[in-house]
Protein backbone atom coordinates (compact mmCIF):
# COMPACT_ATOMS: atom_id res chain seq x y z
CA UNK A 1 0.00 0.00 0.00
CA UNK A 2 1.06 3.24 -0.63
CA UNK A 3 1.39 6.04 1.53
CA UNK A 4 0.60 9.52 0.60
CA UNK A 5 3.04 12.08 1.70
CA UNK A 6 1.19 14.52 3.83
CA UNK A 7 2.33 18.17 4.19
CA UNK A 8 3.54 19.19 7.81
CA UNK A 9 2.72 22.63 8.50
CA UNK A 10 5.66 24.45 10.03
CA UNK A 11 5.82 25.90 13.37
CA UNK A 12 5.87 29.57 13.94
CA UNK A 13 9.33 30.77 13.60
CA UNK A 14 11.01 31.97 16.96
CA UNK A 15 11.61 35.52 17.94
CA UNK A 16 15.10 35.88 16.84
CA UNK A 17 14.23 35.91 13.46
CA UNK A 18 12.31 38.85 13.37
CA UNK A 19 14.37 40.77 16.26
CA UNK A 20 16.67 43.14 14.27
CA UNK A 21 16.46 46.01 12.46
CA UNK A 22 17.99 45.33 8.71
CA UNK A 23 16.37 47.06 5.89
CA UNK A 24 13.82 49.93 5.28
CA UNK A 25 10.60 50.26 7.15
CA UNK A 26 8.12 47.71 4.89
CA UNK A 27 4.45 48.83 5.52
CA UNK A 28 1.21 48.13 4.10
CA UNK A 29 0.11 49.35 0.39
CA UNK A 30 -1.16 49.26 -2.88
CA UNK A 31 1.92 46.97 -3.57
CA UNK A 32 2.25 44.58 -0.35
CA UNK A 33 -1.16 43.07 -0.26
CA UNK A 34 -2.68 39.79 1.73
CA UNK A 35 -0.79 41.26 5.00
CA UNK A 36 -2.22 39.47 7.57
CA UNK A 37 -4.07 41.97 10.73
CA UNK A 38 -1.92 42.86 13.44
CA UNK A 39 -2.81 40.59 17.20
CA UNK A 40 -3.27 43.58 19.19
CA UNK A 41 -5.88 45.68 18.37
CA UNK A 42 -6.51 47.65 21.66
CA UNK A 43 -3.93 50.22 23.13
CA UNK A 44 -5.79 51.92 25.61
CA UNK A 45 -6.67 49.97 28.55
CA UNK A 46 -8.59 50.66 32.27
CA UNK A 47 -9.64 54.36 33.15
CA UNK A 48 -9.08 56.18 29.88
CA UNK A 49 -11.62 58.56 30.06
CA UNK A 50 -10.06 59.85 33.31
CA UNK A 51 -9.47 63.35 33.90
CA UNK A 52 -6.14 64.69 34.33
CA UNK A 53 -6.30 65.19 37.87
CA UNK A 54 -7.19 61.63 38.76
CA UNK A 55 -3.99 59.87 38.18
CA UNK A 56 -1.23 62.57 38.47
CA UNK A 57 1.44 59.78 39.07
CA UNK A 58 2.89 57.79 35.53
CA UNK A 59 5.88 55.33 35.36
CA UNK A 60 7.54 54.16 32.00
CA UNK A 61 8.91 50.62 30.02
CA UNK A 62 11.79 52.36 28.05
CA UNK A 63 13.37 50.22 25.32
CA UNK A 64 17.36 49.63 25.46
CA UNK A 65 17.86 48.47 22.09
CA UNK A 66 17.20 49.19 18.63
CA UNK A 67 15.26 46.20 17.48
CA UNK A 68 11.61 45.14 16.08
CA UNK A 69 8.54 44.14 18.53
CA UNK A 70 6.00 41.52 17.03
CA UNK A 71 2.48 42.26 17.70
CA UNK A 72 2.09 38.88 19.94
CA UNK A 73 4.81 39.97 22.37
CA UNK A 74 2.80 44.00 22.36
CA UNK A 75 -0.49 41.79 22.86
CA UNK A 76 0.56 39.21 25.73
CA UNK A 77 2.71 42.68 27.44
CA UNK A 78 -0.50 44.44 26.93
CA UNK A 79 -2.91 41.42 28.52
CA UNK A 80 -0.36 40.23 31.59
CA UNK A 81 0.49 43.53 32.61
CA UNK A 82 -3.65 44.74 32.30
CA UNK A 83 -4.79 41.50 34.23
CA UNK A 84 -2.49 42.72 36.92
CA UNK A 85 -3.52 46.06 37.81
CA UNK A 86 -7.11 45.03 37.53
CA UNK A 87 -6.45 42.86 40.07
CA UNK A 88 -4.44 44.96 42.43
CA UNK A 89 -6.03 48.69 41.50
CA UNK A 90 -9.09 47.89 40.42
CA UNK A 91 -10.85 48.36 36.78
CA UNK A 92 -11.14 52.26 37.12
CA UNK A 93 -7.91 52.73 39.45
CA UNK A 94 -5.13 53.03 36.46
CA UNK A 95 -4.54 54.19 32.44
CA UNK A 96 -2.36 51.50 30.65
CA UNK A 97 -1.01 52.57 27.13
CA UNK A 98 1.10 51.02 23.97
CA UNK A 99 3.11 53.78 22.99
CA UNK A 100 4.04 51.76 19.83
CA UNK A 101 2.67 50.22 16.90
CA UNK A 102 3.20 47.43 14.81
CA UNK A 103 3.26 48.95 11.29
CA UNK A 104 6.29 47.00 9.70
CA UNK A 105 5.53 43.67 7.96
CA UNK A 106 7.83 40.78 7.51
CA UNK A 107 8.02 38.43 4.94
CA UNK A 108 8.73 34.64 5.21
CA UNK A 109 9.85 32.27 2.49
CA UNK A 110 7.62 29.00 3.61
CA UNK A 111 9.85 25.69 3.15
CA UNK A 112 7.94 22.35 2.60
CA UNK A 113 9.28 19.76 5.38
CA UNK A 114 7.32 16.73 3.59
CA UNK A 115 9.35 13.50 2.37
CA UNK A 116 10.24 14.27 -1.51
CA UNK A 117 10.12 17.94 -0.49
CA UNK A 118 13.39 18.75 -2.83
CA UNK A 119 11.70 17.68 -6.03
CA UNK A 120 8.68 20.35 -5.11
CA UNK A 121 10.64 23.19 -4.36
CA UNK A 122 13.56 25.43 -6.11
CA UNK A 123 15.35 26.71 -3.01
CA UNK A 124 16.67 29.90 -3.12
CA UNK A 125 15.04 30.91 -6.72
CA UNK A 126 12.26 33.28 -6.27
CA UNK A 127 12.83 34.02 -2.56
CA UNK A 128 10.62 36.91 -1.57
CA UNK A 129 8.67 35.79 0.90
CA UNK A 130 5.15 36.49 1.64
CA UNK A 131 3.60 38.61 4.46
CA UNK A 132 3.98 37.04 7.74
CA UNK A 133 3.46 38.93 10.76
CA UNK A 134 3.65 42.96 11.64
CA UNK A 135 6.21 44.72 13.68
CA UNK A 136 6.57 47.44 15.68
CA UNK A 137 10.21 49.40 15.17
CA UNK A 138 11.68 50.65 18.36
CA UNK A 139 14.85 52.76 19.27
CA UNK A 140 17.05 53.41 22.02
CA UNK A 141 15.36 55.27 24.74
CA UNK A 142 11.69 55.39 22.88
CA UNK A 143 8.74 54.27 25.06
CA UNK A 144 7.17 51.25 24.43
CA UNK A 145 4.45 51.39 27.93
CA UNK A 146 2.99 54.05 29.90
CA UNK A 147 1.17 53.99 32.90
CA UNK A 148 -0.51 56.28 34.83
CA UNK A 149 -2.18 56.11 38.17
CA UNK A 150 -3.10 57.34 41.95
CA UNK A 151 0.16 57.74 44.43
CA UNK A 152 -1.06 55.31 46.29
CA UNK A 153 -0.73 52.57 43.11
CA UNK A 154 3.03 53.48 42.45
CA UNK A 155 4.51 50.20 43.29
CA UNK A 156 1.82 48.16 41.68
CA UNK A 157 2.32 50.15 38.19
CA UNK A 158 5.80 49.75 38.33
CA UNK A 159 5.28 45.63 39.06
CA UNK A 160 2.91 45.98 36.02
CA UNK A 161 5.93 47.09 33.71
CA UNK A 162 8.28 44.86 35.53
CA UNK A 163 5.80 41.95 34.44
CA UNK A 164 5.19 42.62 30.81
CA UNK A 165 9.00 43.43 30.28
CA UNK A 166 9.92 39.66 30.26
CA UNK A 167 7.74 39.27 27.33
CA UNK A 168 9.84 41.65 25.10
CA UNK A 169 13.54 40.32 24.01
CA UNK A 170 16.36 42.63 24.52
CA UNK A 171 16.76 45.17 27.54
CA UNK A 172 14.15 47.75 28.95
CA UNK A 173 14.19 49.85 32.00
CA UNK A 174 11.04 51.09 34.07
CA UNK A 175 11.48 54.61 34.71
CA UNK A 176 9.16 56.94 36.91
CA UNK A 177 8.08 60.39 35.46
CA UNK A 178 8.65 63.71 36.76
CA UNK A 179 5.55 64.97 34.69
CA UNK A 180 2.14 65.04 36.11
CA UNK A 181 0.27 61.80 34.05
CA UNK A 182 1.00 61.75 30.36
CA UNK A 183 1.20 65.55 30.28
CA UNK A 184 4.58 67.37 29.69
CA UNK A 185 4.31 69.53 32.63
CA UNK A 186 6.72 69.18 35.88
CA UNK A 187 4.32 67.26 38.95
CA UNK A 188 5.51 70.07 40.92
CA UNK A 189 4.51 73.50 38.41
CA UNK A 190 0.96 71.63 37.45
CA UNK A 191 -1.53 72.76 40.36
CA UNK A 192 0.04 76.41 40.14
CA UNK A 193 -0.27 76.55 36.45
CA UNK A 194 -3.80 75.27 37.00
CA UNK A 195 -4.41 77.50 39.30
CA UNK A 196 -3.34 80.70 37.10
CA UNK A 197 -5.71 79.19 34.34
CA UNK A 198 -2.55 78.51 31.83
CA UNK A 199 -3.35 75.02 30.91
CA UNK A 200 -5.82 74.08 27.76
CA UNK A 201 -7.39 70.26 28.76
CA UNK A 202 -7.20 67.66 26.37
CA UNK A 203 -8.75 64.37 27.62
CA UNK A 204 -5.71 62.45 29.48
CA UNK A 205 -3.21 65.74 28.52
CA UNK A 206 -3.02 69.08 28.48
CA UNK A 207 -0.75 72.22 27.18
CA UNK A 208 0.22 75.72 28.26
CA UNK A 209 -1.62 78.67 26.73
CA UNK A 210 1.01 80.79 25.48
CA UNK A 211 1.29 84.66 25.46
CA UNK A 212 1.09 84.63 21.61
CA UNK A 213 -1.90 83.93 18.92
CA UNK A 214 -4.71 85.40 17.64
CA UNK A 215 -6.76 87.82 19.45
CA UNK A 216 -9.88 85.27 19.99
CA UNK A 217 -12.50 85.79 22.59
CA UNK A 218 -11.40 82.63 24.24
CA UNK A 219 -7.79 84.06 24.86
CA UNK A 220 -9.08 87.49 25.74
CA UNK A 221 -10.60 86.12 28.30
CA UNK A 222 -7.84 84.14 29.51
CA UNK A 223 -5.57 87.25 29.82
CA UNK A 224 -8.63 89.20 31.87
CA UNK A 225 -8.88 91.78 29.41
Amino acid sequence: VQQKNKKKKMGRRPGRCFRYQKNKPYIKSRYCRGVPEPKIRIFDSGNRKAAIDDFPYSVHLISGELEQITSEALEAARKCSNRYLVKTCGKGGFHLKIRVHPYHVCRINKMLSCAGADRLQTGMRGAFGKPNLLLARVKIGQILISCRTKHANSQFAIDALVKAKFKFPGRQKVVESVNWGFTKIRRGDYPKLKEEGKLVNLGSKCFMRSNHGALTLDNLRAKDY
